[in-house]
């Protein structure tokens, strides 16, 4: 029979992975609580950091309906939740572990789909939710002004036409 203790971890840890659209699984050996302290700052926002038991991840993922941690879980092991936007919180992550290469990213989730250590870096290498839509955004709207060119375009090349048989006809009546 469960310790009460343990059920309630496996209870938050399961509400956790329910609430985040993507949590990020990381070994932490060798850093000091106060580089951990200054990762979960700088997550803040986007993430919660948590540091995790690995048997009782895996019951909490299981019974949330996450796959694909099971093989990650292994040493000493910590989890991204993250709740905000996850590119930004992605490129939190690799930043810490860039400065600090005690942090290593070992496997992740995102909207219920497995991904790896490299698919973390790709999403951390993409842009921000924001620059991405502002980019949408001018592709949308150029779209619509060459659109708006091509439906003036032969109203503007009669106009021309017509201006140039005028100029024609006035220049023969002064020759004639």
């Amino acid at each position: 029979m469960a310790r009460p203790d343990k059920a309630a971890a496996v209870a938050e840890l399961t509400d956790l992975f329910r609430e985040s659209n993507a949590a990020v699984l990381t070994e932490y050996r060798g850093l000091t609580v106060a580089q951990l302290k200054q990762l979960r700052r700088s997550l803040s926002g986007n993430a919660t950091f948590a540091v995790v038991k690995n048997t009782l991840t895996a019951i909490a993922a299981k019974e949330a309906g996450v796959e694909g941690l099971d093989a990650a879980l292994a040493g000493p092991s910590a989890i991204a939740f993250i709740t905000g936007d996850p590119v930004e919180a992605a490129k939190g992550l690799r930043d810490f572990a860039k400065a600090n290469p005690q942090l290593v990213i070992k496997a992740g989730v995102l909207d219920g789909r497995p991904l790896t250590a490299a698919d973390i870096t790709k999403l951390a290498d993409l842009e921000s939710r924001e620059v991405l839509l502002a980019k949408a955004a001018g592709v949308f709207k150029a779209s619509l002004y060459q659109a708006a060119y091509l439906f003036t375009a032969p109203a503007s090349q009669a106009v021309r036409t017509i201006d140039a048989l005028r100029e024609k006809q006035a220049s023969q009546e002064v020759a004639a």
